[in-house]
């Protein structure tokens, strides 16, 4: 596979001259995104759009991201063949990435997620090379434990940082998909490393949080591990999944 003209990642890297605060533009970024008026545009061409995107944070793979969106797909399908709504997440999981191209910097779509609004823990990649300017580490009512929230309080009480996995299941609620709640969890946390993969901040979480944590953890596992050269036939697959969007996320959505 040959990129065709430049590398597009070149175009949203973020302006670090830029005047506009980060802390702002991430809060300009929720309520700019979150209401779905952008685009209307069906769930298998939003997925093969992908392959306009190299993704900063998976310089591994040099393939078109709707491989790994099949790769996923299919190594669900092998091991879990009764559940569609598992292997159409696979299908889907990054197509929140699309923002990459919709001019939104590469920082605030890709890479691992965290809450905000508490103490940083140690295990957010980067942790300690890339938070010493973020005004929250100045903060206070930030830099304890539970910060601004209560114990136990509920994932779905936590505001997370702003990426790929939050906006897409934001695009699967506002159009009222119905993939079970497990699926849901696996969209809107699987970039969350802290908390499945080193178990930080369960202590935000309920009883339901913990419920879906294996979830995601056996997501995880086709996630990572399916990013080989051992290409799928896209073409032969394309009409088994489009029937599970048929299904899942039907017809023209609103992104």
């Amino acid at each position: 596979f040959q990129m065709q003209g430049p590398d597009p990642s070149l175009a949203y890297r973020p302006n670090l001259e830029d005047s506009k605060e980060k802390e702002d533009y991430r809060n300009f970024v929720h309520t700019e995104w979150t209401p779905c008026n952008h685009l209307q545009m069906g769930m298998m061409d939003a997925i093969m759009s992908l392959d306009q995107l190299v993704d900063e944070s998976d310089p591994d793979v040099d393939f078109p991201n709707s491989f790994h969106a099949f790769q996923t797909a299919e190594g669900i399908r092998k091991e879990h063949p009764d559940k569609d709504w598992f292997q159409l997440v696979g299908l889907i999981h990054d197509v929140g990435k699309i923002l990459a191209l919709w001019d939104e910097p590469q920082w605030a779509v890709v890479g691992d997620t965290f809450p905000v609004g508490c103490k940083f823990q140690t295990s957010i990649v980067f942790r300690d090379s890339t938070f010493q300017d973020n005004p929250d580490e100045k903060n206070p009512r930030y830099k304890t434990e539970h910060g601004i929230y209560e114990p136990n309080c509920g994932l779905d009480n936590v505001l997370m940082s702003w990426g790929h996995d939050e906006y897409l299941y934001r695009v699967m609620k506002f159009n009222n998909c119905p993939i079970p709640e497990e699926g849901l969890y696996m969209i809107r946390f699987h970039s969350f490393y802290p908390w499945h993969s080193h178990g930080d901040y369960t202590h935000l979480c309920n009883d339901k949080d913990l419920q879906m944590l294996p979830w995601v953890k056996e997501f995880n596992k086709f996630d990572l591990y399916t990013k080989t050269t051992d290409l799928p036939n896209v073409d032969e697959l394309r009409p088994y999944y489009q029937s599970l969007i048929d299904k899942y996320c039907p017809g023209v959505l609103q992104w």
